[in-house]
């Protein structure tokens, strides 16, 4: 087995840096791993790109993610850039056996995601997408208490991701065009779909509806531009089990900052998880006393949840940074064993596929089944 593994990250700005810390600190506090990552190259375009290099101690930078792909040194590419150049990147990643560690949503749509996920399989790399949130040592506890039965039957989920930025008169930008991000929910609906699959299974069935708040942004040249995809998507779902579910994602909830929250329900107990309090769990068991039930906020920072050995006494908080930590470690240690990490592209497909459907709903005004969706017939794309 290698003793490093030479990353490449394509993308500097948000997302880019919080890849970067990842990579910086991972191999300090999980003391568990074998492979060293080595931040060989970062790649971007515009301001920034060398500061972000300098400060996080990338060994070199390039303009042309092309010539990164057919570098012989990387072998893994990180993909933290705008959804319209997942595909393209992931597949030529593949083709030159690079393992793959891509941002969410996987792809603009089920299509795109299709094809990244057969690229990388037909190519024998491993593949992993960024659903950090699943590495909250909270929602760990929730998902083994769900496991473990002790909520009993589940009956009901409810997921909601809400934030304000788009209220906020900001100009017009990528994040508010379907052809860069696709259509409907899914820079936050993508979260909250998979993260309900993870924990209580597929979904079956949606209907929904969708609405744009802010129809219009200012431009750089003083003029306007229409915005193409949704602020607002409420849905119900069906899921395989018989769990009914509610979602909601929306960028226009004032005074919402990061609000993503979920609630399982079942027949002998519930429990509530929000991530602006993310080191917290909220759990009501039946089996309790009947003269103390009620719900308990559980402070997960024991050294017995999930990642927290690796790092501080109980009490003293993790952040949303050591959620990207948590993801490239899980990504690492699939390495060593060369095992597939999870979630893989084929999560990120499902729920891509999910919220397809959550789009032909709207449109169509009608309950549509998650099997309905089909993959477009493109170069390169087998069935």
């Amino acid at each position: 087995m290698k003793e490093t593994l030479n990353f490449a990250l394509i993308g500097h700005m948000f997302m880019g840096r919080a890849h970067s810390h990842a990579l910086n600190d991972v191999g300090m506090f999980m003391k568990d791993l074998k492979i060293r990552p080595v931040l060989k190259t970062i790649c971007g375009i515009g301001d920034g790109l060398e500061d972000t290099k300098e400060r996080f101690h990338w060994e070199k930078s390039e303009t042309d993610w092309h010539k990164v792909m057919s570098d012989p040194e990387i072998d893994v590419v990180s993909i933290a850039v705008p959804g319209f150049l997942h595909k393209e990147i992931a597949v030529e990643a593949a083709r030159n056996g690079k393992h793959i560690l891509c941002e969410k949503p996987l792809a603009r749509d089920y299509t795109e995601a299709l094809a990244m996920f057969q690229a990388a399989n037909e190519n024998n790399v491993l593949h992993m997408v960024n659903f950090n949130y699943r590495r909250i040592p909270a929602v760990a506890l929730a998902k083994q208490m769900i496991e473990e039965g002790q909520l009993g039957e589940i009956v009901s989920y409810k997921g909601f991701y809400q934030q304000d930025w788009a209220l906020s008169g900001a100009p017009m930008s990528w994040r508010y065009k379907s052809e860069m991000v696709g259509k409907g929910p899914l820079e936050m609906g993508i979260h909250i779909t998979d993260m309900a699959q993870w924990l209580v299974g597929g979904i079956t069935e949606v209907v929904s509806v969708m609405d744009t708040v802010v129809k219009e942004r200012g431009t750089a040249d003083g003029g306007t531009d229409v915005v193409t995809n949704d602020d607002n998507t409420v849905w119900l779902a069906k899921f395989e089990n018989g769990v009914m579910g509610i979602f909601e994602a929306s960028r226009a909830h004032m005074g919402r900052k990061n609000f993503q929250w979920f609630e399982v329900n079942g027949t002998k107990g519930s429990l509530r998880f929000e991530l602006e309090r993310m080191n917290e769990l909220n759990v009501y068991l039946s089996n309790d006393g009947e003269d103390r039930r009620g719900f308990r906020n559980i402070i997960v920072t024991e050294e017995m949840h999930k990642y927290i050995k690796n790092w501080w006494p109980a009490g003293h908080m993790l952040g949303w940074e050591h959620t990207v930590l948590h993801q490239y470690y899980e990504f690492l240690k699939a390495v060593e064993g060369e095992y597939m990490p999870r979630p893989s592209f084929e999560d990120g497909m499902k729920a891509q596929r999910v919220l397809d459907a959550v789009v032909r709903s709207a449109e169509e005004k009608r309950w549509v089944a998650i099997a309905e969706i089909k993959g477009r017939e493109e170069p390169g794309i087998r069935r």
